[in-house]
């Protein structure tokens, strides 16, 4: 029987975090190919210290995208952050690029041969997973999604002019009781923010305790929440002048807080026909219809993959006890309400467009759809086909 009563912690960093400046770069130069051929394929690293920005990586996609255009969407989404300090600075930061062309034998595995009526293969082998819930109206986990969202609010805060004490570099940690397995009660909330010089740590934590106090539920935060704000002290260095930055090195903090298994692949920096990103995405859209059509209060579903190989090697849910179908005829239904492969998760999900620079902090997942496909993988379409296949 799953345990009712305990404490669970999940962490998130704000954009301005140097990983998250790595990713958010990394996700520009994806959306730059992408604008310009939606087939275009890109996995780009990016690595971030003082005053220094490293791309490195392997493209196929239209001459167009020069380095000069990838040398401006890096030094414009730094800018977009806020970095105009003098350790770490968009238009002063020394760039060097050293992304070049994509293996002929990648190419060769992956890509689609008509002539030989062989489907698209997937970019790598590897296992994914996806997850919802009832703990908050999006089905996430709560200490994952009130953890991103105190630093999201403080980030649009801080951008809009409203908090100029503030800087970007920041990290939140949400620890909550849950008794009969749903959450109840803050027991405790942790948030560093990098700030100004002139500005007291009095006058810090009064900012903060206000977005704290705005975004958790209301009765959540009493006199048992333990709340440290900026516990080390001053915080003036920070982001990369602070810390090095590297893409990828961030990814419970982008998927569930550590409340679902993680199959180890990032997401940023990869275009859509890789299934580290596409399948995951894939797979929490399936997870969260699940919980949604109330076949489950939670749901994990697992995906594999092998490299060249267009169909899944498995499918796999679990209702951790709480489902009202049984898990087998739920993973045949999946199977045929969704094609899985890497072209049809694309096709189903509209991923080949420039829609990812926007994914890159504050989570993959429980944000709302976009108007022009962002985030589609939130939608609830399949509620009602998932039940017609169970019917």
């Amino acid at each position: 029987m799953a345990r009712g009563n305990y404490v669970f912690t999940s962490e998130s960093v704000s954009e301005g975090h140097p990983d998250k400046v790595c990713d958010r770069i990394s996700d520009a130069v994806v959306d730059l190919y992408l604008a310009a051929d939606p087939y275009s394929r890109v996995a780009v690293e990016t690595l971030v210290t003082t005053n220094r920005i490293v791309l490195a990586g392997e493209v196929r996609g239209p001459e167009s995208v020069t380095t000069d255009k990838i040398e401006q969407v890096a030094r414009n989404a730094v800018r977009d952050i806020g970095y105009e300090q003098s350790g770490f600075h968009w238009e002063h930061a020394e760039l060097q690029n050293y992304i070049h062309e994509q293996s002929a034998d990648i190419a060769m595995g992956v890509d689609a041969d008509t002539s030989a009526e062989k489907d698209e293969g997937a970019g790598d082998q590897g296992i994914m997973f996806g997850y919802a819930c009832r703990e908050t109206d999006p089905l996430m986990p709560a200490p994952i999604y009130y953890a991103h969202r105190i630093l999201h609010e403080m980030a649009k805060a801080r951008k809009g002019g409203r908090t100029p004490e503030l800087l970007p570099d920041a990290k939140s940690q949400v620890t909550l009781v849950y008794e009969n397995g749903m959450p109840v009660r803050a027991d405790s909330i942790v948030v560093s923010t990098q700030h100004i010089e002139d500005v007291t740590q009095d006058r810090v934590k009064e900012i903060v305790r206000g977005f704290i106090d705005e975004v958790m539920p209301q009765g959540w935060v009493n006199g048992k929440t333990n709340i440290y704000v900026n516990p080390t002290g001053r915080f003036v260095i920070g982001g990369p002048d602070g810390d090095t930055g590297l893409t990828g090195r961030k990814i419970i903090v982008d998927t569930y807080g550590g409340a679902a298994p993680h199959g180890g692949g990032a997401f940023s920096g990869k275009d859509p026909t890789k299934v580290d990103r596409s399948a995951a995405y894939a797979a929490r859209y399936l997870a969260k219809n699940i919980v949604a059509a109330g076949f489950a209060d939670k749901c994990t579903l697992q995906l594999s993959y092998a490299i060249g190989v267009s169909q899944p090697l498995s499918l796999y849910v679990d209702l951790h006890g709480t489902g009202t179908v049984p898990e087998d005829k739920l993973e045949d239904a999946l199977r045929q309400v969704m094609d899985l492969s890497p072209r049809g998760i694309r096709e189903h999900l509209g991923l080949n467009r420039a829609i990812y620079e926007r994914t890159a902090a504050y989570g993959h997942f429980g944000r709302q759809p976009d108007n022009d496909g962002g985030f589609s993988w939130e939608d609830l379409d399949l509620v009602e086909p998932i039940r017609a296949e169970l019917s």
